[in-house]
Protein backbone atom coordinates (compact mmCIF):
# COMPACT_ATOMS: atom_id res chain seq x y z
CA UNK A 1 0.00 0.00 0.00
CA UNK A 2 2.87 2.38 0.92
CA UNK A 3 4.62 1.70 -2.42
CA UNK A 4 1.39 2.46 -4.23
CA UNK A 5 1.04 5.85 -2.53
CA UNK A 6 4.60 6.83 -3.43
CA UNK A 7 4.00 5.85 -7.06
CA UNK A 8 0.75 7.80 -7.11
CA UNK A 9 2.40 10.92 -5.70
CA UNK A 10 5.18 10.82 -8.28
CA UNK A 11 2.66 10.37 -11.08
CA UNK A 12 0.60 13.29 -9.80
CA UNK A 13 3.68 15.55 -9.77
CA UNK A 14 4.51 14.64 -13.35
CA UNK A 15 0.96 15.37 -14.45
CA UNK A 16 0.84 18.68 -12.53
CA UNK A 17 3.94 20.06 -14.26
CA UNK A 18 3.59 21.10 -17.87
CA UNK A 19 5.16 19.03 -20.62
CA UNK A 20 7.63 20.83 -22.93
CA UNK A 21 4.85 21.26 -25.48
CA UNK A 22 2.54 22.71 -22.87
CA UNK A 23 5.35 25.01 -21.65
CA UNK A 24 5.36 26.50 -25.15
CA UNK A 25 1.57 26.91 -25.12
CA UNK A 26 1.59 28.39 -21.61
CA UNK A 27 4.46 30.84 -22.32
CA UNK A 28 2.09 33.77 -22.15
CA UNK A 29 1.75 33.10 -18.42
CA UNK A 30 5.44 33.76 -17.90
CA UNK A 31 5.91 37.37 -16.80
CA UNK A 32 8.99 39.40 -17.75
CA UNK A 33 10.00 42.78 -16.39
CA UNK A 34 13.00 44.95 -17.24
CA UNK A 35 14.85 47.68 -15.39
CA UNK A 36 15.08 50.19 -16.94
CA UNK A 37 11.81 49.78 -18.78
CA UNK A 38 13.38 51.46 -21.81
CA UNK A 39 16.94 50.41 -22.56
CA UNK A 40 19.69 52.95 -22.00
CA UNK A 41 23.25 53.10 -23.22
CA UNK A 42 25.63 54.08 -20.42
CA UNK A 43 29.37 54.39 -21.03
CA UNK A 44 29.05 52.36 -24.22
CA UNK A 45 27.14 49.55 -22.52
CA UNK A 46 23.56 48.35 -22.38
CA UNK A 47 23.13 46.64 -19.00
CA UNK A 48 19.47 46.03 -18.19
CA UNK A 49 18.29 43.82 -15.34
CA UNK A 50 15.63 41.34 -16.44
CA UNK A 51 13.36 39.38 -14.10
CA UNK A 52 11.42 36.36 -15.39
CA UNK A 53 8.63 34.98 -13.20
CA UNK A 54 7.62 31.35 -13.88
CA UNK A 55 4.18 30.48 -12.48
CA UNK A 56 3.37 27.43 -10.40
CA UNK A 57 3.30 24.13 -12.31
CA UNK A 58 4.98 25.69 -15.33
CA UNK A 59 8.61 24.59 -15.19
CA UNK A 60 8.88 20.85 -15.91
CA UNK A 61 11.28 19.16 -13.41
CA UNK A 62 12.88 17.11 -16.20
CA UNK A 63 13.83 19.82 -18.70
CA UNK A 64 16.65 22.22 -19.38
CA UNK A 65 15.72 25.69 -20.66
CA UNK A 66 18.11 27.87 -22.66
CA UNK A 67 17.25 31.59 -22.69
CA UNK A 68 19.12 33.85 -25.11
CA UNK A 69 18.78 37.65 -24.68
CA UNK A 70 18.95 39.42 -28.03
CA UNK A 71 18.91 43.08 -28.98
CA UNK A 72 17.44 43.49 -32.43
CA UNK A 73 18.38 46.77 -34.10
CA UNK A 74 18.49 48.36 -37.50
CA UNK A 75 21.05 46.50 -39.49
CA UNK A 76 21.54 43.51 -37.26
CA UNK A 77 21.20 41.94 -33.85
CA UNK A 78 23.40 41.21 -30.84
CA UNK A 79 22.92 38.02 -28.82
CA UNK A 80 24.31 37.09 -25.44
CA UNK A 81 25.52 33.66 -24.44
CA UNK A 82 22.39 31.72 -23.35
CA UNK A 83 21.42 31.42 -19.71
CA UNK A 84 20.61 27.81 -18.82
CA UNK A 85 18.09 26.69 -16.20
CA UNK A 86 17.10 23.21 -15.12
CA UNK A 87 14.13 21.54 -13.52
CA UNK A 88 14.39 20.05 -10.06
CA UNK A 89 15.06 16.51 -11.29
CA UNK A 90 17.80 17.35 -13.78
CA UNK A 91 21.22 16.38 -12.56
CA UNK A 92 23.38 19.19 -13.87
CA UNK A 93 24.90 22.44 -12.59
CA UNK A 94 22.52 25.02 -14.06
CA UNK A 95 20.33 27.33 -12.01
CA UNK A 96 17.32 25.38 -10.72
CA UNK A 97 13.81 26.67 -11.25
CA UNK A 98 11.22 25.14 -8.94
CA UNK A 99 8.01 23.64 -10.25
CA UNK A 100 6.21 25.52 -7.50
CA UNK A 101 6.99 28.75 -9.28
CA UNK A 102 9.98 31.06 -9.08
CA UNK A 103 11.39 34.39 -10.24
CA UNK A 104 14.83 34.52 -11.85
CA UNK A 105 16.75 37.80 -12.17
CA UNK A 106 19.69 38.29 -14.49
CA UNK A 107 21.88 41.31 -15.29
CA UNK A 108 22.40 41.45 -19.04
CA UNK A 109 25.24 43.09 -20.90
CA UNK A 110 25.59 44.25 -24.48
CA UNK A 111 28.23 46.43 -26.06
CA UNK A 112 26.63 49.35 -27.85
CA UNK A 113 26.52 49.11 -31.61
CA UNK A 114 25.38 52.02 -33.82
CA UNK A 115 21.75 51.39 -34.69
CA UNK A 116 20.73 50.28 -31.20
CA UNK A 117 19.11 53.66 -30.61
CA UNK A 118 16.17 52.15 -32.50
CA UNK A 119 15.93 48.60 -31.19
CA UNK A 120 14.22 46.22 -28.83
CA UNK A 121 15.31 43.54 -26.38
CA UNK A 122 13.79 40.08 -26.66
CA UNK A 123 14.27 36.71 -25.00
CA UNK A 124 14.51 33.64 -27.20
CA UNK A 125 14.14 30.37 -25.34
CA UNK A 126 14.01 26.66 -26.02
CA UNK A 127 13.25 23.68 -23.82
CA UNK A 128 15.35 20.52 -24.06
CA UNK A 129 14.01 17.23 -22.72
CA UNK A 130 16.27 14.34 -23.59
CA UNK A 131 16.74 14.49 -27.35
CA UNK A 132 13.67 16.66 -27.87
CA UNK A 133 14.08 20.43 -28.30
CA UNK A 134 11.12 22.80 -28.50
CA UNK A 135 11.36 26.55 -29.15
CA UNK A 136 9.28 28.78 -26.90
CA UNK A 137 7.56 31.91 -28.19
CA UNK A 138 9.90 34.91 -28.27
CA UNK A 139 9.30 37.40 -25.46
CA UNK A 140 9.74 41.10 -26.21
CA UNK A 141 11.15 42.69 -23.08
CA UNK A 142 11.88 46.35 -23.75
CA UNK A 143 12.33 48.98 -26.42
CA UNK A 144 15.49 51.00 -26.72
CA UNK A 145 17.74 52.56 -26.43
CA UNK A 146 18.44 55.99 -24.96
CA UNK A 147 21.75 57.30 -26.27
CA UNK A 148 21.30 60.82 -24.93
CA UNK A 149 24.64 60.87 -23.10
CA UNK A 150 26.36 60.57 -26.49
CA UNK A 151 25.36 64.17 -27.17
CA UNK A 152 28.22 65.22 -24.88
CA UNK A 153 30.72 67.64 -26.37
CA UNK A 154 33.87 65.64 -25.80
CA UNK A 155 36.68 67.35 -27.69
CA UNK A 156 38.14 68.66 -24.44
CA UNK A 157 39.02 72.16 -23.29
CA UNK A 158 42.57 73.49 -23.32
CA UNK A 159 43.36 77.05 -22.27
CA UNK A 160 46.03 78.99 -24.12
CA UNK A 161 48.62 80.76 -22.01
CA UNK A 162 47.92 84.48 -21.93
CA UNK A 163 50.38 87.09 -23.09
CA UNK A 164 51.47 90.01 -20.94
CA UNK A 165 51.23 92.41 -23.83
CA UNK A 166 50.16 95.86 -22.64
CA UNK A 167 47.54 97.58 -24.76
CA UNK A 168 48.36 100.73 -22.81
CA UNK A 169 51.83 101.24 -21.37
CA UNK A 170 51.74 103.21 -18.12
CA UNK A 171 54.98 104.96 -17.21
CA UNK A 172 56.13 108.03 -15.33
CA UNK A 173 58.66 110.68 -16.28
CA UNK A 174 60.48 112.16 -13.34
CA UNK A 175 62.90 114.89 -12.34
CA UNK A 176 64.14 115.99 -8.93
CA UNK A 177 64.97 119.21 -7.11
CA UNK A 178 67.57 118.62 -4.39
CA UNK A 179 67.78 120.77 -1.25
CA UNK A 180 70.52 121.56 1.23
CA UNK A 181 70.15 120.26 4.78
CA UNK A 182 67.39 122.02 6.74
CA UNK A 183 66.61 124.24 3.71
CA UNK A 184 63.53 124.62 1.53
CA UNK A 185 65.08 127.12 -0.88
CA UNK A 186 65.22 126.06 -4.52
CA UNK A 187 68.67 126.80 -5.89
CA UNK A 188 69.16 128.07 -9.45
CA UNK A 189 71.67 125.30 -10.06
CA UNK A 190 68.88 122.80 -9.46
CA UNK A 191 66.50 124.53 -11.87
CA UNK A 192 69.17 124.37 -14.56
CA UNK A 193 70.36 120.89 -13.61
CA UNK A 194 70.32 117.77 -15.78
CA UNK A 195 67.45 116.11 -13.88
CA UNK A 196 65.04 119.02 -14.47
CA UNK A 197 66.11 119.45 -18.11
CA UNK A 198 65.56 115.76 -18.85
CA UNK A 199 62.15 115.90 -17.18
CA UNK A 200 61.01 118.83 -19.31
CA UNK A 201 62.33 117.17 -22.45
CA UNK A 202 60.42 113.97 -21.61
CA UNK A 203 57.29 116.01 -20.95
CA UNK A 204 57.58 117.71 -24.34
CA UNK A 205 58.23 114.40 -26.10
CA UNK A 206 55.15 112.85 -24.48
CA UNK A 207 52.97 115.75 -25.59
CA UNK A 208 54.35 115.54 -29.14
CA UNK A 209 53.67 111.80 -29.48
CA UNK A 210 50.14 111.15 -30.76
CA UNK A 211 50.13 107.76 -29.01
CA UNK A 212 51.04 109.24 -25.64
CA UNK A 213 48.93 111.17 -23.15
CA UNK A 214 50.05 112.87 -19.95
CA UNK A 215 47.31 111.79 -17.55
CA UNK A 216 48.44 113.67 -14.44
CA UNK A 217 51.37 115.44 -12.79
CA UNK A 218 52.61 115.45 -9.20
CA UNK A 219 55.01 117.20 -6.86
CA UNK A 220 56.06 115.07 -3.89
CA UNK A 221 58.37 116.59 -1.26
CA UNK A 222 60.41 114.85 1.46
CA UNK A 223 62.82 115.42 4.31
CA UNK A 224 65.69 113.13 5.22
CA UNK A 225 65.04 111.16 8.45
CA UNK A 226 67.43 112.98 10.75
CA UNK A 227 66.58 115.35 13.54
CA UNK A 228 63.15 115.94 15.14
CA UNK A 229 60.21 114.47 13.27
CA UNK A 230 58.04 117.54 13.80
CA UNK A 231 60.65 119.84 12.29
CA UNK A 232 61.17 117.46 9.36
CA UNK A 233 57.47 117.37 8.62
CA UNK A 234 57.41 121.18 8.52
CA UNK A 235 60.52 121.24 6.34
CA UNK A 236 58.94 118.75 3.92
CA UNK A 237 55.83 120.95 3.70
CA UNK A 238 57.91 124.04 2.96
CA UNK A 239 59.77 122.14 0.23
CA UNK A 240 56.46 121.17 -1.39
CA UNK A 241 55.49 124.87 -1.52
CA UNK A 242 58.82 126.02 -2.95
CA UNK A 243 58.80 123.20 -5.52
CA UNK A 244 55.28 124.17 -6.57
CA UNK A 245 56.41 127.75 -7.24
CA UNK A 246 59.42 126.43 -9.14
CA UNK A 247 57.12 124.21 -11.22
CA UNK A 248 55.22 127.25 -12.50
CA UNK A 249 58.47 128.83 -13.69
CA UNK A 250 59.93 125.64 -15.15
CA UNK A 251 56.88 124.60 -17.15
CA UNK A 252 56.14 128.00 -18.59
CA UNK A 253 55.98 127.45 -22.33
CA UNK A 254 55.56 123.70 -21.92
CA UNK A 255 52.21 121.94 -22.28
CA UNK A 256 51.30 120.40 -18.94
CA UNK A 257 48.65 119.84 -16.28
CA UNK A 258 48.39 121.39 -12.84
CA UNK A 259 50.20 119.12 -10.42
CA UNK A 260 48.92 117.48 -7.28
CA UNK A 261 51.19 118.61 -4.46
CA UNK A 262 52.02 116.35 -1.50
CA UNK A 263 54.34 116.46 1.47
CA UNK A 264 55.49 113.07 2.76
CA UNK A 265 57.70 114.13 5.67
CA UNK A 266 60.58 111.88 6.68
CA UNK A 267 61.45 109.54 3.86
CA UNK A 268 62.13 106.26 5.65
CA UNK A 269 61.01 104.25 2.62
CA UNK A 270 63.53 105.96 0.39
CA UNK A 271 66.15 105.63 3.12
CA UNK A 272 65.65 101.85 3.26
CA UNK A 273 65.84 101.52 -0.52
CA UNK A 274 69.06 103.55 -0.83
CA UNK A 275 70.72 101.65 2.01
CA UNK A 276 69.75 98.33 0.38
CA UNK A 277 71.32 99.44 -2.90
CA UNK A 278 74.47 100.90 -1.30
CA UNK A 279 77.85 99.41 -0.46
CA UNK A 280 77.83 100.82 3.07
CA UNK A 281 79.53 98.58 5.61
CA UNK A 282 77.09 97.05 8.08
CA UNK A 283 74.11 97.92 5.89
CA UNK A 284 72.43 94.69 7.00
CA UNK A 285 72.63 95.96 10.59
CA UNK A 286 70.91 99.20 9.55
CA UNK A 287 68.15 97.30 7.75
CA UNK A 288 67.69 95.11 10.82
CA UNK A 289 67.19 98.20 12.97
CA UNK A 290 64.54 99.46 10.53
CA UNK A 291 62.68 96.15 10.73
CA UNK A 292 62.87 96.00 14.54
CA UNK A 293 61.66 99.50 15.36
CA UNK A 294 58.79 101.51 13.90
CA UNK A 295 59.21 104.65 16.02
CA UNK A 296 61.20 107.21 13.95
CA UNK A 297 63.00 108.64 16.97
CA UNK A 298 64.13 105.21 18.14
CA UNK A 299 65.30 104.33 14.65
CA UNK A 300 67.35 107.50 14.31
CA UNK A 301 68.86 107.11 17.77
CA UNK A 302 69.90 103.51 17.13
CA UNK A 303 71.50 104.45 13.81
CA UNK A 304 73.29 107.48 15.27
CA UNK A 305 74.81 105.19 17.90
CA UNK A 306 76.65 103.50 15.03
CA UNK A 307 78.84 106.57 14.54
CA UNK A 308 80.96 105.26 11.67
CA UNK A 309 77.89 104.04 9.86
CA UNK A 310 76.06 107.31 10.40
CA UNK A 311 78.98 109.24 8.92
CA UNK A 312 78.70 107.16 5.76
CA UNK A 313 74.95 107.74 5.65
CA UNK A 314 75.42 111.52 5.91
CA UNK A 315 77.69 111.44 2.89
CA UNK A 316 75.96 108.91 0.60
CA UNK A 317 72.30 108.52 1.51
CA UNK A 318 70.78 111.43 3.42
CA UNK A 319 71.54 114.12 0.80
CA UNK A 320 69.57 112.12 -1.79
CA UNK A 321 66.48 112.24 0.42
CA UNK A 322 66.30 116.03 0.74
CA UNK A 323 64.25 116.49 -2.37
CA UNK A 324 61.05 117.20 -4.25
CA UNK A 325 60.08 114.88 -7.08
CA UNK A 326 58.54 116.28 -10.25
CA UNK A 327 56.39 113.53 -11.82
CA UNK A 328 54.40 113.22 -15.04
CA UNK A 329 52.21 110.08 -15.25
CA UNK A 330 52.02 109.00 -18.87
CA UNK A 331 49.96 106.48 -20.85
CA UNK A 332 51.12 105.28 -24.26
CA UNK A 333 48.87 103.33 -26.61
CA UNK A 334 50.69 100.22 -27.78
CA UNK A 335 50.31 98.68 -31.23
CA UNK A 336 46.79 97.47 -31.97
CA UNK A 337 46.14 93.88 -33.03
CA UNK A 338 45.78 95.04 -36.63
CA UNK A 339 49.08 96.91 -36.46
CA UNK A 340 50.79 93.88 -34.96
CA UNK A 341 49.59 91.72 -37.84
CA UNK A 342 50.95 94.28 -40.29
CA UNK A 343 54.30 94.44 -38.47
CA UNK A 344 54.42 90.65 -38.54
CA UNK A 345 54.38 90.80 -42.33
CA UNK A 346 56.93 93.58 -42.75
CA UNK A 347 59.19 93.83 -39.72
CA UNK A 348 58.58 90.93 -37.36
CA UNK A 349 62.01 91.20 -35.72
CA UNK A 350 60.92 94.26 -33.73
CA UNK A 351 58.24 92.20 -31.96
CA UNK A 352 59.19 90.94 -28.51
CA UNK A 353 57.93 87.74 -26.88
CA UNK A 354 54.75 89.32 -25.54
CA UNK A 355 53.90 90.89 -28.88
CA UNK A 356 54.41 87.56 -30.68
CA UNK A 357 52.14 85.78 -28.20
CA UNK A 358 49.49 88.46 -28.68
CA UNK A 359 49.61 88.41 -32.47
CA UNK A 360 49.42 84.62 -32.44
CA UNK A 361 46.25 84.82 -30.36
CA UNK A 362 44.52 87.09 -32.90
CA UNK A 363 45.77 85.39 -36.07
CA UNK A 364 42.88 83.68 -37.85
CA UNK A 365 44.84 80.98 -39.63
CA UNK A 366 46.10 78.05 -37.57
CA UNK A 367 49.12 77.58 -39.81
CA UNK A 368 50.07 81.18 -39.13
CA UNK A 369 49.54 80.67 -35.39
CA UNK A 370 51.86 77.69 -35.48
CA UNK A 371 54.49 79.68 -37.36
CA UNK A 372 54.34 82.54 -34.83
CA UNK A 373 54.63 80.22 -31.85
CA UNK A 374 57.66 78.59 -33.45
CA UNK A 375 59.24 82.04 -33.90
CA UNK A 376 58.68 82.82 -30.21
CA UNK A 377 60.23 79.49 -29.23
CA UNK A 378 63.21 80.02 -31.53
CA UNK A 379 63.91 83.63 -30.56
CA UNK A 380 62.96 83.68 -26.87
CA UNK A 381 62.88 80.01 -25.84
CA UNK A 382 59.33 80.79 -24.72
CA UNK A 383 57.70 78.11 -22.50
CA UNK A 384 54.29 79.72 -23.07
CA UNK A 385 54.69 79.54 -26.83
CA UNK A 386 55.74 75.89 -26.51
CA UNK A 387 52.65 75.14 -24.44
CA UNK A 388 50.36 77.11 -26.76
CA UNK A 389 51.72 75.14 -29.70
CA UNK A 390 50.69 71.92 -27.91
CA UNK A 391 47.27 73.42 -27.14
CA UNK A 392 46.88 74.36 -30.82
CA UNK A 393 47.71 70.81 -31.92
CA UNK A 394 45.17 69.38 -29.47
CA UNK A 395 42.47 71.73 -30.74
CA UNK A 396 43.22 70.57 -34.30
CA UNK A 397 43.23 66.88 -33.38
CA UNK A 398 46.95 66.57 -34.15
CA UNK A 399 47.50 64.40 -31.10
CA UNK A 400 50.83 62.89 -32.16
CA UNK A 401 52.39 66.34 -32.53
CA UNK A 402 50.83 67.46 -29.27
CA UNK A 403 52.22 64.45 -27.43
CA UNK A 404 55.70 65.06 -28.84
CA UNK A 405 55.57 68.71 -27.83
CA UNK A 406 54.57 67.89 -24.24
CA UNK A 407 58.03 66.47 -23.59
CA UNK A 408 59.36 70.04 -23.56
CA UNK A 409 56.87 71.31 -20.98
CA UNK A 410 56.86 71.60 -17.20
CA UNK A 411 55.06 68.45 -16.07
CA UNK A 412 53.95 70.11 -12.81
CA UNK A 413 52.13 72.96 -14.58
CA UNK A 414 48.34 72.50 -14.03
CA UNK A 415 47.67 73.59 -17.64
CA UNK A 416 50.07 70.91 -18.88
CA UNK A 417 48.46 68.28 -16.65
CA UNK A 418 45.08 69.25 -18.10
CA UNK A 419 46.49 69.02 -21.64
CA UNK A 420 47.75 65.50 -20.88
CA UNK A 421 44.25 64.68 -19.71
CA UNK A 422 42.78 65.93 -22.98
CA UNK A 423 45.23 63.74 -24.89
CA UNK A 424 44.12 60.75 -22.79
CA UNK A 425 40.48 61.73 -23.42
CA UNK A 426 41.11 61.67 -27.16
CA UNK A 427 42.57 58.17 -26.76
CA UNK A 428 39.48 57.17 -24.72
CA UNK A 429 41.72 56.39 -21.76
CA UNK A 430 39.12 57.70 -19.35
CA UNK A 431 40.92 56.51 -16.22
CA UNK A 432 44.06 58.50 -17.06
CA UNK A 433 42.01 61.46 -18.25
CA UNK A 434 40.00 61.60 -15.02
CA UNK A 435 43.16 61.44 -12.91
CA UNK A 436 44.72 64.31 -14.83
CA UNK A 437 41.64 66.51 -14.67
CA UNK A 438 41.18 65.99 -10.94
CA UNK A 439 44.85 66.79 -10.32
CA UNK A 440 44.95 69.87 -12.56
CA UNK A 441 41.96 71.59 -10.98
CA UNK A 442 41.86 74.44 -13.52
CA UNK A 443 38.53 75.76 -14.87
CA UNK A 444 39.20 73.92 -18.13
CA UNK A 445 40.03 70.74 -16.22
CA UNK A 446 36.69 70.95 -14.38
CA UNK A 447 34.87 71.20 -17.70
CA UNK A 448 36.84 68.22 -18.96
CA UNK A 449 36.19 66.22 -15.79
CA UNK A 450 32.48 66.72 -16.43
CA UNK A 451 32.96 65.23 -19.91
CA UNK A 452 34.68 62.12 -18.54
CA UNK A 453 32.07 61.69 -15.81
CA UNK A 454 29.30 61.78 -18.42
CA UNK A 455 31.12 59.37 -20.72
CA UNK A 456 31.66 56.93 -17.85
CA UNK A 457 28.11 57.11 -16.52
CA UNK A 458 28.88 59.13 -13.37
CA UNK A 459 26.02 61.51 -14.04
CA UNK A 460 25.35 62.78 -10.51
CA UNK A 461 28.93 63.91 -9.97
CA UNK A 462 29.03 65.36 -13.48
CA UNK A 463 26.07 67.59 -12.65
CA UNK A 464 27.76 68.71 -9.42
CA UNK A 465 31.06 69.45 -11.14
CA UNK A 466 29.55 71.35 -14.06
CA UNK A 467 26.91 73.40 -12.26
CA UNK A 468 29.30 76.21 -11.29
CA UNK A 469 31.62 76.11 -14.31
CA UNK A 470 31.42 79.16 -16.56
CA UNK A 471 31.22 78.74 -20.31
CA UNK A 472 30.02 75.13 -20.17
CA UNK A 473 26.39 75.45 -21.18
CA UNK A 474 25.98 72.37 -23.39
CA UNK A 475 27.43 69.69 -21.11
CA UNK A 476 25.87 71.24 -18.01
CA UNK A 477 22.43 71.01 -19.61
CA UNK A 478 23.13 67.43 -20.63
CA UNK A 479 24.25 66.46 -17.11
CA UNK A 480 21.04 67.86 -15.67
CA UNK A 481 18.99 65.91 -18.23
CA UNK A 482 20.82 62.69 -17.39
CA UNK A 483 20.05 63.22 -13.70
CA UNK A 484 16.42 64.11 -14.46
CA UNK A 485 16.81 67.69 -13.20
CA UNK A 486 14.79 69.05 -16.07
CA UNK A 487 14.03 72.52 -14.66
CA UNK A 488 17.73 73.13 -13.98
CA UNK A 489 18.55 71.85 -17.45
CA UNK A 490 16.26 74.42 -19.03
CA UNK A 491 17.57 77.22 -16.79
CA UNK A 492 21.15 76.40 -17.83
CA UNK A 493 20.41 76.28 -21.56
CA UNK A 494 21.50 79.83 -22.35
CA UNK A 495 23.62 79.02 -25.41
CA UNK A 496 22.04 79.38 -28.83
CA UNK A 497 23.72 76.66 -30.89
CA UNK A 498 21.68 73.87 -32.51
CA UNK A 499 22.86 71.15 -30.11
CA UNK A 500 21.59 73.11 -27.12
CA UNK A 501 18.25 73.61 -28.87
CA UNK A 502 18.17 69.84 -29.36
CA UNK A 503 18.77 69.31 -25.64
CA UNK A 504 15.98 71.76 -24.86
CA UNK A 505 13.73 69.73 -27.16
CA UNK A 506 14.56 66.61 -25.12
CA UNK A 507 13.63 68.45 -21.91
CA UNK A 508 10.34 69.59 -23.43
CA UNK A 509 9.61 66.06 -24.70
CA UNK A 510 10.18 64.57 -21.25
CA UNK A 511 7.90 67.22 -19.77
CA UNK A 512 5.20 66.55 -22.36
CA UNK A 513 5.39 70.07 -23.79
CA UNK A 514 4.83 69.15 -27.42
CA UNK A 515 4.67 72.62 -28.97
CA UNK A 516 7.86 73.73 -27.25
CA UNK A 517 9.56 70.51 -28.27
CA UNK A 518 8.71 71.09 -31.94
CA UNK A 519 9.83 74.72 -31.80
CA UNK A 520 13.17 73.73 -30.29
CA UNK A 521 13.66 70.96 -32.84
CA UNK A 522 13.03 73.35 -35.73
CA UNK A 523 15.90 75.50 -34.45
CA UNK A 524 18.08 72.46 -33.87
CA UNK A 525 17.51 71.28 -37.45
CA UNK A 526 19.91 73.97 -38.66
CA UNK A 527 22.29 71.09 -38.09
CA UNK A 528 21.09 68.40 -40.55
CA UNK A 529 22.72 65.65 -38.50
CA UNK A 530 20.40 66.46 -35.60
CA UNK A 531 17.35 66.10 -37.82
CA UNK A 532 18.51 62.62 -38.83
CA UNK A 533 19.15 61.75 -35.19
CA UNK A 534 15.74 62.98 -34.04
CA UNK A 535 14.01 60.62 -36.48
CA UNK A 536 15.48 57.64 -34.59
CA UNK A 537 15.85 59.11 -31.12
CA UNK A 538 13.71 57.28 -28.57
CA UNK A 539 13.42 60.58 -26.68
CA UNK A 540 10.86 61.55 -29.32
CA UNK A 541 9.37 58.12 -30.05
CA UNK A 542 6.03 59.05 -28.49
CA UNK A 543 5.56 62.04 -30.77
CA UNK A 544 4.82 62.57 -34.43
CA UNK A 545 7.76 64.53 -35.80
Amino acid sequence: MKKFLIFFAATALTVACASPEKMAKMAENVKVTCEPAVLEVVAGNVDPVVTVTYPKDYFNPNVVMEVTPVIVYEGGEAAMKPFKYQGEKVKNNYKVVAAAGQSVTERLHFDYVPGMEKSHLELRAKVVAGKKSINLPTKKVADGAYTTYMLVKKAGNVAFKKDNYQDVIVTSKEGQIKYLVNSSEVRNSELKGTSVKEFLAALDAANADERTTVKSTEIVAYASPEGAEKLNNKLSGNRSESASKAWDKLTKGHETLDPTVRSVGEDWEGFQQLVSESNIEDKELILRVLSMYSDPAVRENEIRNMSQVFTALKGEVLPELRRARLIANVETKNYTNEELLDILKNNENILDEEALLRVASVAQDNDQKESIYRKAIERFDSPRAQYNLVALYLSEGKDAKAEAGMAELNAADPDVINAKGVLALHKEDFVQAEQCFRKAGTPEAKKNLGIVLILTGQYEEAAQVLKNVDGCCHNTVLAYILTDQLDKAMESAHCGDPKVWYLKAIVAARQGKVNEMKTFLERAYKNPDLKARAAKDIEFAAYDL
